[in-house]
């Protein structure tokens, strides 16, 4: 026969695993005593046990709360459904989900939907018979309303938390997510590009995402305020296709018809991330252009293509560690029941070469 302590964890951790989608507080330690007929210390004993295995968490002069762990690792998982797991920032990002959420006893399933609606939609399907505790999802073609709002919404029905990251769909308002300030890194790109005297100013912008609209929007509507002039020829449009193509191989056709037909005699460009900065500045350099003599170039995001670039490029980043941390800091929220506010997380600008001024520590938006 097991111990005491032993058979007073084991009923309490199946109370916890039927009310896993609910944290709510234990009985107290004296409650407990008279409930099962046991000492204090074995009591302690007990809930010793189900800290340990990060089932409950003390609270100095509250009492014990359970974590929003049921004790099933099958239960106790987090699906993390992202654009990609290998290019550009998904490596470290998702790094960072999968450390703050192992630390609280949840293990990750990473799904790749390569940003297709059809992908995200089996996915859908497959956590329905396999349901989750929780899902951080980046969207698909976030420009536009998703048709899989019925698949998320049955999911949120039975349980499932819900958390969007990066983007999220017009046709979900309800749901929470954490995002870039898009239109505030945009707007404050066109600023910085007009105080340092140019008037011309292109950009190139990813058009099936949410994240692309709002940088052009807000690049856009700098150049209002600032009275200057924006042609619509300069603005080049691109899509996951070309993204894949460059990506997969190196196809830069459609940032060397750019900058052939549109570029113009624009004296700056704002790219959508240092992804696109960093391939139009080789395409630049083989027709001679010259970064920053003949056109400045900032940019969203400050990966390792930055490093990689032959020109340090002036762009737009967040704290490290930032947006997975965050991310999957909420979702931890949301799975204990409580309630969390939709986020939009603040950009750093650090100057570099690319943009022609001098380098600085940067300055904060």
């Amino acid at each position: 026969m097991p111990a005491k302590y032993i058979r007073i964890a084991e009923l309490l951790k199946k109370l916890i695993a039927e009310n896993a989608k609910d944290t709510f507080r234990l009985p107290t330690e004296d409650a407990l005593c008279r409930t099962y007929g046991v000492s204090r210390q074995t009591v302690r004993k007990a809930l010793s046990i189900l800290e340990d295995e990060h089932l409950i968490e003390k609270r100095q002069g509250s009492g014990s709360y359970t974590t929003g762990l049921s004790g099933s690792p099958e239960k106790d998982t987090v699906a993390v459904l992202a654009c990609s797991d290998a290019e550009h920032i998904y490596p470290a990002l998702l790094a960072d989900m999968r450390a703050v959420l192992q630390a609280k006893g949840f293990r990750t399933t990473v799904y790749v939907t390569d940003n297709q609606i059809s992908k995200e939609r089996d996915i859908l399907q497959e956590l329905l018979e396999h349901p989750v505790r929780g899902i951080l999802s980046e969207g698909c073609k976030t420009s536009l309303p998703t048709p899989n709002h019925d698949l998320y919404e049955r999911l949120f029905e039975k349980g499932t938390s819900i958390l969007f990251f990066h983007g999220s769909y017009s046709n979900m308002p309800d749901f929470p997510s954490i995002k870039d300030d898009n239109y505030g890194g945009g707007y404050h790109l066109g600023k910085y590009l007009s105080s340092l005297g140019h008037k011309k100013i292109a950009g190139i912008f990813k058009d099936d995402d949410i994240q692309g609209t709002e940088r052009l929007f807000g690049l856009l509507s700098a150049l209002r305020d600032e009275k200057l002039p924006f042609d619509e020829e300069r603005i080049c449009h691109f899509d996951t296709a070309r993204l894949t193509a460059l990506q997969k191989k190196q196809d830069t056709g459609f940032l060397s018809e750019f900058i052939l037909k549109q570029l113009k005699n624009a004296t700056a460009i704002v790219c959508h991330n240092d992804e696109i900065a960093y391939w139009l500045i080789k395409e630049l350099t083989y027709k001679n252009i010259r970064i920053p003599e003949d056109l400045s170039v900032v940019c969203f995001d400050n990966s390792y293509l930055n490093d990689l670039s032959p020109i340090q490029i002036t762009s737009l980043s967040h704290k490290q560690h930032e947006m997975g941390t965050v991310a999957a800091e909420s979702i931890l929220k949301l799975m204990k029941g409580s309630p969390i506010t939709s986020q939009k997380l603040p950009w750093h600008l650090t100057i570099k070469r690319s943009a022609g001024a001098p380098p600085s520590e940067g300055m904060n938006f």
